[in-house]
């Protein structure tokens, strides 16, 4: 017979756990016979001491055994997914899942919630009035049948052990783990049903791996499992040390998405960011023989429009409006208080505390610090200027969407904390490092 507590005591000394070990604390986590202080013991046991490569994919599958594994046998065309480890003002989900699906694949997504100081997909559809991000299953399988593409949060019954695992490690400080994203993130994914799968490993001061070395280990780390599992997956190291896009904040990443697909703006990092990864799908999928015919296929999908409606009938599908294309803002709400941000001093933007502008989102209520907390989609920050910009004292660098004056006030002195300047030109810093296949 098991006890938690002597599980948890193995894993905290350094020792490798059994398989069945593991499979103990992972029905413990969905039968609660592991309690919340046990399940935060154990994943502060994991983030101090690791896991072998054995012990991950041990642990992969039991939380992706945990509930249900979607099968795909009417689908007649390839089915592929993306993933990102998250940062802030990462929004490519929304544009990357069209795209690709438009393409000729079908992409089931299933998305997260917010993590420490990154922005959740799930969080930012929800900004949209009357979105079902939990439809059931087989209306699920349906809209992925008839769209080609349906984004949605983990029901009760997908990888349920990781849905409660992911909510305790969001307020335990156990998210930059590598065993436990690894797991987390593929135990949905195999769930799914995927074939093959391309991973955004962020790095910088705004991901959760801040080196490329440790980068590169959590994306060989997701390699290795998922090929293990038999997904056929690489990963691509994307820059995370500015925000991504020019905004962050729920509502205001979702109206940037609008403009992005019907091509309004299109911010060139993110904007190369995305094509790097529907690249790497349609190449995978052998939708695409070569790069050159990737973006190709791209270009046609986003300048014919075909991207863009497929967003918005998704939307409309999950019960969003019909005209969210035209009119987001008619279906979103605004914060009170919106107050441009200016620069206390010309000269060049040469650095950002990345991780330091999602905390001041989470500080305004745009994202948790408990559990199964209610967020507000309104407040972030838009009109984000990058790293290099030129500018002159009393410039708008950003403007900060806040409830009140107090809240307004404070986001802004955390925004402009995070941000540094100098006289000299910043080096260019990459936008895509690393392909680990």
């Amino acid at each position: 017979m098991y006890l938690p507590q002597e599980i948890i005591r193995k894993k905290r000394n350094g020792e490798q756990l059994t398989a069945d070990e593991i499979n103990h604390f992972v029905s413990g986590i969905v039968n609660k016979n592991y309690n919340d202080a046990q399940v935060g013991a154990m994943a502060m046991a994991i983030f101090q001491k690791g896991m072998s490569t054995d012990e991950i994919v041990c642990f992969t599958e039991n939380m992706m055994n945990s509930g249900d594994v979607v099968t795909w046998p009417e689908l007649d065309k390839p089915i592929v997914d993306k993933h990102s480890t998250g940062g802030v003002g990462d929004k490519v989900s929304f544009m990357l899942s069209v795209i690709v699906a438009a393409c000729g694949a079908y992409v089931p997504m299933i998305a997260g919630r917010g993590l420490g100081h990154t922005g959740g997909t799930v969080d930012k559809l929800e900004s949209i009035t009357g979105f079902n991000v939990q439809p059931s299953l087989p209306q699920f399988k349906d809209m992925v049948k008839e769209l080609g593409v349906a984004i949605i949060s983990q029901t009760d019954n997908l990888a349920p052990a990781d849905k409660r695992l992911y909510g305790i490690r969001d307020i335990t400080a156990t998210v930059e783990s590598i065993p436990l994203i690894t797991a987390s993130i593929l135990s949905k994914k195999l769930a799914a049903g995927l074939e093959s799968l391309v991973m955004d490993v962020k790095v910088g001061n705004g991901a959760m791996m801040h080196d490329l070395a440790s980068a590169e280990a959590l994306a060989q780390s997701i390699v290795n499992v998922a090929n293990g599992a038999g997904v056929k997956t690489q990963a691509i190291i994307t820059d995370m040390n500015q925000v991504l896009g020019t905004s962050a904040g729920n509502a205001l990443e979702m109206n940037e998405t609008v403009k992005y697909l019907i091509g309004s703006q299109r911010e060139p990092r993110l904007h190369q960011v995305v094509v790097e990864l529907a690249t790497a799908m349609l190449i995978s999928t052998g939708i695409a023989t070569n790069k050159a015919q990737a973006v190709k296929k791209i270009d046609h999908v986003l300048s014919s429009g075909e991207a863009a409606e497929l967003f918005g009938k998704m939307i409309h599908m999950m019960g969003g409006p019909s005209d969210y294309l035209e009119n987001p803002w008619n279906s979103m709400s605004k914060a009170n208080r919106i107050s441009d941000i200016v620069a206390p001093q010309s000269g060049y933007i040469s650095a950002m505390q990345t991780r330091d502008i999602g905390l001041a989102i989470v500080a305004m209520k745009g994202g948790r610090t408990a559990n199964g907390q209610q967020i507000d989609h309104t407040v972030g920050f838009d009109r984000v200027l990058p790293i290099g910009t030129l500018v002159n004292k009393g410039d708008v660098i950003a403007r900060v969407h806040a409830n009140d004056e107090n809240q307004s006030n404070q986001a802004s002195v955390n925004y402009l904390t995070a941000l540094s300047f100098s006289e000299v030109q910043p080096e260019q810093q990459p936008v895509i490092y690393k392909t680990i296949s």
